[in-house]
Order: structure tokens, then C-alpha cells, then sequence
């Protein structure tokens, strides 16, 4: 018989302290935590916020409306009140970590590229025509002393 390695998954999975992201809805774009899992299609949330705008009531949503991000918050009771989990969501700094993820990043691009009106969209185009511009002639000039 041979070795056999035994090698945890990376995926992300439903678990009480998961962070997780709306994608649509009400709270689109808004962070919260597991709380409790309901059943295999809901989960029990709530979202403590620092800013009063962000904050999420607790309910039930279902998985299919809900992002899963990589943020645990470790060691959180089961059905923890709303004053506990404010707690544990300050010391794990789940806004700070959130914000600092190429996830939150990107997010945070498109938004700003929704915004843009037609005058600033043709300001970026121009912009990148002159980035690939510069890029093609550095890559000539390298080429060329080869």
C-alpha cells in the first residue's frame, strides 16, 4: 500500500463565524456574519458595522443571495447575541481586513468606473492609449539593443 496524503481543501465553506458578502438585494455590497445555520439553503446573519449606514439586521437569508469570503471570525458561539458578535467582529477587524482584499479593491474600481461620466470615460481611454504607447516603445527599445 502506498502513502496517503491527506491535503484540506481550499474551499470556502459554510460554517458559523463566515463572513459573508451580499451580492444583491437590500444589503448588496454589505459584509456579515454566520450566526447560525438554519438549514442547507439558509443561514441565520447579522452584521455589525461601524458606520450606522452598513449595518445588517438579523435574518434569514438564503446562500444563493450571499458571497462567502475567506474571513472567519474564529471561535464564535453558536447563536451569539448582537452585543458578542459586535465584540468579536471589532477584535478581528473583519471591516479593515475586508477592505484591504484585492476582493474589496476591485469591487471598489468598478463602482467608480460606473460613475464615471462619458467626458471622464474618454479621459481614462486616452490615458491608457498613452500607457500602451509608452509601454510599445520601451519593449522596442529592448528588443532592438538585443
Amino acid at each position: 500500500m502506498g502513502d496517503a496524503t491527506v491535503v484540506t481543501s481550499s474551499w470556502r465553506l459554510v460554517e458559523v463565524g463566515r463572513v459573508v458578502l451580499f451580492a444583491g438585494g437590500p444589503y448588496d455590497g454589505r459584509l456579515a456574519a454566520i450566526v447560525e445555520i438554519i438549514d442547507h439553503k439558509r443561514v441565520l446573519i447579522d452584521g455589525p458595522s461601524a458606520s450606522a449606514d452598513k449595518v445588517v439586521p438579523r435574518h434569514s437569508a438564503a446562500l444563493a443571495g450571499l458571497s462567502l469570503t475567506p474571513i472567519v471570525i474564529p471561535k464564535l458561539p453558536r447563536a451569539i447575541g448582537n452585543a458578542g458578535l459586535k465584540t468579536k467582529w471589532n477584535e478581528a477587524q473583519v471591516e479593515k481586513t475586508f477592505a484591504e482584499s484585492a476582493w474589496a479593491k476591485t469591487r471598489a474600481r468598478k463602482d467608480k468606473r460606473k460613475t464615471l461620466n462619458d467626458f471622464e470615460r474618454y479621459k481614462v481611454m486616452r490615458l491608457q492609449k498613452q500607457k500602451r504607447f509608452a509601454e510599445k516603445v520601451a519593449l522596442a527599445k529592448v528588443r532592438a539593443s538585443a
